[in-house]
């Protein structure tokens, strides 16, 4: 499995923020084909309620055509949410996306209506800080 760029910056923001990384990368060895997602985390919320699990895909969105790649990782997050929904459906799947990126292109209409129309989780991070500034549901 190729790294993201800011895979380890990711990594650390999650665990600043009180996550505890349970898998990296989480595997899906039980789903055809076995996807990797970069992240298995584990947030304890309180011993009645259990804890909180998540999965999340770091992307740095590098490409010359912002269109091209956003169209390959809302494939991506489809086909990993797909798998999850079968083998770990209590496992809430989001994308890291930098703080930068978001604020430049996830405004736009378009990019907007997919998310909202597909329900993408977001985590937003800051590169330099190294940590979460947002989650968008």
């Amino acid at each position: 499995m190729a790294r993201d760029l800011l895979h380890e910056i990711v990594r650390e923001a999650l665990i600043k923020d009180g996550w505890t990384i349970t898998h990296d990368p989480y595997r899906m060895d039980a789903y055809d084909p076995r996807w990797l997602i970069d992240f298995g985390a584990e947030k304890i919320i309180a011993a009645e309620r259990g804890s909180e699990k998540i999965a999340v895909e770091a992307k740095s969105f590098l490409e010359i055509s912002f269109a091209n790649e956003f169209h390959k990782v809302l494939g991506q997050y489809l086909n990993y949410l797909s798998g999850l929904k079968r083998l770990e459906p209590d496992r809430k799947l989001f994308i890291a996306i930098p703080e930068k990126v978001y604020k430049e292109e996830f405004e736009r209409i378009g990019i907007k209506n997919s998310v909202q129309d597909y329900n993408v989780k977001i985590l937003i991070f800051d590169e330099k800080f190294k940590e979460i500034t947002s989650w968008k549901p």
